[in-house]
């Protein structure tokens, strides 16, 4: 086990070291080359020992730097904001105390966090390996690892002290009026859903630790089958359904929503703040709402790019920018959203967008402009 001299910790320790590097501003205007050289440096003086290679995980532009020390790996993080790289580290911290389906914090350094590596295996990658059954073996472990990691946050005292996600009005309102983004590819019934009611029902008290941005490229595989989530620069506090929403939510995510409704019910932790009734509605109230917002990145990003291979989505954790993807987001929007009333008119939108992103795949148009609702 890697272990930095000053013992796992040692963030009082690495403050007094001074900072290694000069900040967001004049990181942003150093190369690739530059930015790991200095990485490198402060590795190696935190550690005692020398790095031996590096690589980028998810592609040089990222946050993260893999570095093969002598006694093993690390993860070295540096953010533009260090105030996320410090919260993360003191959710890493406590979280490890009651869980092993986290990173372990090494250390921090002004503005650089050192973690533990939890491998190159990524989730998004590794489940497309495997047959329906182990999809959703995988699947199931990687909802019951989202509980287990709220339930140390509970332990932990992380859901009293972490900060409140989701507060702003503004925040939930936007996200209830992105729902006119449906109109384009439907008969436009989401016009008619009562806004005010959708605000209040996601207007949810702190009361869960929530990791947030659970998407499956987040997770990791080691090579003893362990998964483990990564990335907690946005953590925070919340209902808790959100990280749930977030897999399922994940365009690219091959699991069908209604195997994924079975396994959350399934490996439902009950010694959460929540029945499992009132839960399944929040969650398809909020995941409703969360596959428009996909839907609109999706969107976004393929008037300014085009459509792109899934390989390549796949590859670099990319938005899912390819019908297919689209159609699926439909398809769990859609299935989510007519089990609750005040969302069921929602979900007839998405049925309908559903089918014109299947006609885009089947046509191969590069664009979804003028594009109808198949009769």
């Amino acid at each position: 086990m890697l272990l930095c001299k000053d013992g796992p910790w040692g963030v009082a320790q690495a403050h007094a070291r001074g900072n290694y590097h000069d900040g967001r501003d004049q990181m942003g205007n150093k190369s690739n080359k530059d930015r790991v050289r200095e990485l490198v440096e402060c590795a190696e003086s935190h550690f005692g020992e020398k790095v031996l290679h590096s690589s980028a995980p998810g592609g040089e532009g990222r946050a993260s730097w893999r570095f093969e020390m002598e006694s093993g790996f690390v993860i070295a993080t540096s953010r533009p904001n260090f105030r996320r790289t410090h919260l993360e580290a003191v959710a890493l911290t406590k979280l490890a105390e009651y869980c092993d389906d986290t990173p372990r914090c090494l250390g921090v350094v002004g503005d650089i966090m050192f973690q533990s590596d939890v491998g190159g295996r990524r989730l998004n990658q590794e489940i497309m390996k495997y047959g329906r059954r182990q999809r959703t073996d995988v699947a199931h472990e990687a909802i019951a690892s989202i509980f287990r990691v709220q339930s140390a946050g509970r332990k932990s005292g992380l859901n009293r002290s972490m900060p409140h996600l989701g507060a702003n009005h503004d925040w939930i309102r936007n996200l209830v009026d992105a729902t006119s983004v449906l109109k384009s590819f439907s008969a436009g019934r989401s016009l008619d859903v009562d806004q005010e009611a959708l605000c209040e029902r996601i207007t949810s008290p702190a009361v869960e630790f929530v990791k947030w941005d659970c998407r499956s490229g987040n997770a990791a595989i080691s090579d003893n089958g362990r998964l483990r989530w990564f990335d907690f620069e946005y953590c925070g506090v919340r209902h808790g359904a959100e990280d749930v929403a977030w897999l399922i939510g994940d365009e690219a995510w091959p699991v069908q929503p209604q195997t994924m409704e079975e396994i959350v019910v399934s490996a439902f932790d009950r010694t959460n703040h929540y029945a499992l009734d009132p839960y399944l509605d929040y969650l398809s109230v909020y995941l409703t709402l969360h596959c428009v917002q996909r839907l609109k990145l999706i969107l976004k990003e393929v008037n300014k790019r085009g459509w792109l291979s899934k390989t390549r989505i796949r590859k670099y954790d990319d938005a899912g920018v390819h019908p297919e993807f689209a159609a699926h987001i439909c398809k769990v929007g859609a299935y989510f959203a007519q089990r609750v009333p005040l969302t069921r008119l929602i979900g007839l939108d998405f049925e309908d967008a559903e089918k014109v992103f299947e006609q885009v795949l089947k046509s191969g148009r590069k664009d979804v402009e003028n594009m109808k609702v198949p009769a």
